[in-house]
């Protein structure tokens, strides 16, 4: 199981296709005093130390997914694998009473190892904080490289203060972590793909730690026994300050709850590619929420606290509902201005802001 559990790790540094059959290796690597795996598409690289006990020292690398297949298909958790390579690179793995032999392995030395980074700036992090920084920010982040800098996140360290900035050209997600001390200035664009990896080997603990370290082109995270590097993206990331405004003309105050159970009620009615808007319409202490849609209509009212102008505004329900699953406080604050301007969700302390735009709808449609 501490191998199985070492191959799950590196395995999400594998690419799934490569012009360099290498890679598509794990490296297992055995010539010093521990046991290290390393999976590494040249973006990002995984290793992580495996508890075992060296006989001989050396490193071969194997092919990761029949590698991977031949040790889960070993029944017991406990069971104590063996793995042993000639010098004609043959790879024989046995376990219980089966023995896999003649496995053709690669030259270790071949595999590309790791970038070294210096460790001169970094700041550190509970697993736990990262881990539901990512959640709640990773969702808003551009699917599609047409726009690379919309496909990773903002990691901005002022002193004490981390904002992590993530947008897709309809939304932006901000969230503000104060850090137990002061740090170096730094701005780094960090790959999506990074965090959603790293956010699923984090366990999640309050307790330990993540130190994250930065260089000119790469991150690195190390926690537990694992090490994290990745490229940065380069560039000049957009200027988020510009878009964000503290004016409103109406401020709702609503239980986030059952704002959100009613929108996800109302998107029964949306299919897959359906673009249908999600209107608002906010009176003294009551909001009206409305869906029409090829499958039916859905009307629902819920109580508010509002301050302002009376508004009716669209939305994309989906980039409600995103936003709303993050948040964890009771009741939200929704800052609108007009029904074409950005619709801000924040809190008093400003720990989370997330901007929305609205959408465009037909007035017969009301």
């Amino acid at each position: 199981d501490a191998l199985i559990n070492g191959i799950n790790i590196v395995l999400k540094a594998v690419p799934s296709k490569t012009t360099m059959p290498i890679l598509e290796c794990i490296l297992i690597d055995a010539s010093e005093t521990e046991i290290k795996l390393t999976g590494n598409d040249m973006e990002l690289g995984i290793e992580t130390k495996v508890e075992g006990t060296i006989l001989e020292k050396g490193k071969i690398a194997l092919d990761a997914k029949l590698f991977s297949e031949i040790i889960r298909k070993f029944s017991s958790p406990d069971a104590i694998i063996t793995i042993e390579s000639d010098r004609m690179l043959n790879t024989t793995i046995s376990s219980e009473n089966s023995v896999f032999n003649n496995i053709q392995g690669k030259d270790g030395d071949e595999f590309s190892y790791l970038p070294y980074i210096e460790k001169d700036r970094q700041i550190t992090l509970s697993q736990f904080t990262l881990k539901e920084i990512i959640r709640q920010t990773l969702f808003s982040i551009s699917p599609n490289d047409s726009n690379k800098m919309m496909t990773g996140e903002l990691f901005s360290i002022d002193g004490s203060k981390l904002e992590v900035v993530s947008l897709d050209g309809h939304r932006i997600s901000i969230r503000n972590i104060v850090l137990k001390e002061n740090y170096e200035a730094a701005k780094v664009i960090v790959p999506g793909k990074t965090l959603s990896e790293i956010s699923k080997i984090l366990n999640g603990d309050n307790e330990s730690e993540v130190q994250i370290f930065f260089s000119q082109n790469h991150i690195l995270f190390e926690f537990n026994d694992t090490i994290v590097v990745s490229r940065l993206i380069e560039g000049e990331y957009f200027r988020i300050s510009q878009m964000l405004s503290s004016d409103y003309e109406t401020k709702i105050q609503v239980n986030k709850k059952e704002f959100l159970d009613c929108i996800e009620r109302a998107t029964i009615l949306i299919r897959e590619n359906d673009k249908k808007p999600l209107i608002l319409k906010i009176e003294d202490q009551s909001m009206e929420l409305k869906l029409n849609s090829s499958f039916g209509s859905m009307n629902a009212e819920i109580g508010i606290q509002k301050t302002g102008k009376d508004i009716m505004i669209a939305f994309n329900p989906k980039f409600l509902i995103d936003a709303l699953r993050v948040i964890d406080d009771e009741e939200i604050s929704l800052y609108m201005m007009n029904p074409k301007s950005p619709c801000f969700i924040r809190d008093d302390e400003e720990r989370y802001i997330y901007l929305i735009l609205p959408v465009n709808f037909n007035a017969a449609s009301v």
